[in-house]
């Protein structure tokens, strides 16, 4: 898992992208084009074990034929990385070797407050905004992935 410049031979041109908020109790999920360069929420999958987590996953590569995978990492500021940012490094590099598609790694700092937000402005009620917010998080992670591909050089992804 590399940070690609935008026009990497490994970043395709065009496909669906699947992007990724990991968390412990739960992942949200997104879709999105390459070209096109929308990000929409998709659904949120239970962390349970690994077993079923992969096999949901699964299913959506299967069903969406993505050419790149994003996942979300809350990168640190004073360069001390935490726990679940090490979790989620490690669910990316799980998701590359084991689907053989490649990973993205992005910047997710302040991404679930934004989905909050955005779900707020939305009108959407508290209760619902649960159940939504990973996904929401997710889907902020892939447009501000496709934000990176627009703007060149200046990238919110890194190395895994």
């Amino acid at each position: 898992m590399n940070a690609l410049p935008p026009n990497s031979p490994r970043v395709p041109a065009a496909g669906a992208v699947l992007a990724f908020d990991y968390g412990e109790k739960r992942i949200g999920v997104a879709v999105g084009d390459l070209g096109l360069r929308i990000a929409h929420p998709l659904s949120t999958l239970a962390a349970e074990d690994n077993r079923r987590r992969f096999a949901a996953i699964a299913r959506l590569i299967g069903e969406w034929q993505p050419v790149l995978l994003v996942v979300g990492v809350p990168l640190p500021p004073d360069e001390r990385e935490h726990e679940i940012a090490r979790l989620a490094r490690r669910f990316a590099r799980r998701l590359e070797g084991r689907f053989g598609i490649p990973v993205e790694i992005v910047d997710e700092r302040l991404t679930s407050h934004a989905a909050q937000s955005a779900l707020r402005e939305q009108g959407v009620r508290a209760r619902r905004a649960r159940e939504l917010i990973d996904a929401a998080a997710a889907q902020q992670i892939l447009q501000s992935y496709f934000s990176t591909l627009q703007s060149g050089p200046e990238r919110a992804h890194d190395r895994a």
